[in-house]
């Protein structure tokens, strides 16, 4: 398996330039493994990759970006390992917030708020849901089972939503 590897180094004052390269390592799936930035070769990443040496560059840093392979299978292994746990993370906060917004929803049907607000409220909730799931998907680069199990969780969320749209618009309708 062929692996992109980013390193840098940055002055003390850049600090918050370190958290603008952090996060945009992060947004593209990579871990931190043993002092490199590591993610599966792509070449979409590469382009990436240069533009964030670029930046480093211009905040007085120094980069690498490489491409190559492990030579021995076990440092494949806990490389992967490393990608496929990052991912498994991410999915479990995710899931752990679509559990919430269903909390919440109970709630809101227990006390019948059916008002516009709450469908409105719990509306946008879903789609940040959606917007995060497709977030987490496109930075994924090893395939987990746990991504089907967040797809059926957002799927749960959305029932549960339309039969509480559907329920707030009754109770429109009655008044």
């Amino acid at each position: 398996m062929r692996f992109l590897f980013f390193s840098y180094t940055l002055p003390t004052k850049a600090a918050k330039g370190r958290v603008q390269v952090w996060r945009q390592l992060k947004k593209i799936g990579a871990v931190s493994y043993r002092a490199l930035w590591v993610i599966p070769y792509d070449k979409g990443y590469v382009t990436l990759l240069e533009a964030l040496g670029d930046l480093v560059l211009s905040l007085e840093g120094e980069s690498l970006v490489f491409e190559g392979k492990l030579l021995k299978e076990e440092d494949e292994k806990r490389v992967v390992d490393a990608l496929s746990e990052s991912s498994r993370q991410e999915y479990a906060e995710f899931m752990a917030k679509c559990v919430a917004y269903l909390k919440e929803i109970e709630t809101e049907t227990a006390a019948e708020n059916f008002i516009f607000a709450e469908v409105e409220e719990n509306e946008e909730e879903l789609e940040k849901l959606k917007k995060w799931l497709k977030k987490i998907q496109k930075r994924q680069t090893v395939n987990l089972p746990v991504q089907e199990e967040a797809i059926a969780a957002l799927d749960q969320c959305e029932e549960v939503f339309e039969h509480f749209a559907a329920l707030a618009y009754e109770k429109a309708e009655k008044a």
